[in-house]
């Protein structure tokens, strides 16, 4: 859920707005009786399994970077994304390393999982790490947010931005963190999951990544967070 372009909010970081209008059948309920109910929603959930996209605007420039594909998450702390467009990318935590291979560059990047943690707010929520109502400011939703180019001089029109059934909340970090100036979900008023993620960082950079064919609690085999890359692959290590 990667100005890095593996990292969660460009995912990896993890969603979802013009107006705060909930379905006529939803209840009504304020910023921070979503973040609370979405908080026990995600501490009550095992595995998810979902399919993704995700653009992402640079700030500064026009670069557009798309992506698509499958995520799967596994408690405690296992988590993998694989990107199947624009190029293979495949990014694995096993609980303990981070493994973020990019077919294009035929290289494996590996990192400690500890330090994702602390950096990767999408890594951090999604696996359990971090708190909602601890972590964040939670608030409206803004009147008009900054929602990525598509590729094209417009932007993203309301019929395609509009997710119907959710709660839209902004997040913003308590203590200033080094990848997230806020953040808006939209979260399903069933299920309480967040069917989108739109990041904005500190310098302007946009990410939104959405969800869908979301299943909770599936089965998962736990080979699934092992990734050998192909024999030509560099491997580099921090």
């Amino acid at each position: 859920m990667l100005h890095k372009t593996a990292s969660f909010y460009t995912v990896l970081l993890s969603i979802f707005f013009l107006t705060c209008i909930p379905p006529v059948h939803a209840k009504i309920l304020s910023p921070m009786e979503v973040a609370e109910r979405l908080q026990h929603t995600y501490e009550n959930t095992k595995s998810i399994t979902a399919v993704f996209s995700q653009v992402t605007t640079i700030a500064m420039s026009r670069r557009v970077r798309k992506g698509a594909g499958n995520m799967t998450l596994l408690k405690p702390g296992k988590l993998r994304w694989d990107y199947h467009t624009p190029d293979k990318q495949v990014i694995v935590c096993d609980g303990k390393k981070f493994f973020m291979y990019f077919a294009k560059n035929k290289q494996m990047l590996i990192a400690k999982a500890t330090d994702y943690i602390k950096s990767d707010v999408t890594y951090s929520f999604f696996t359990g790490a971090g708190n909602i109502t601890r972590d964040f400011e939670v608030m409206p939703p803004d009147q008009d947010i900054p929602f990525p180019q598509n590729g094209s001089s417009t932007t993203i029109q309301e019929e395609d931005l509009a997710l119907e059934d959710s709660h839209v909340i902004k997040l913003v970090p308590k203590q200033p963190h080094p990848q997230v100036d806020y953040l808006h979900l939209w979260v399903d008023t069933t299920s309480f999951l967040i069917r989108r993620l739109l990041i904005v960082d500190q310098f302007g950079s946009i990410t939104d990544l959405q969800f869908r064919d979301i299943s909770i609690n599936p089965t998962i085999s736990e080979k699934l967070f092992s990734y050998t890359p192909p024999p030509d692959t560099e491997i580099i290590e921090n």
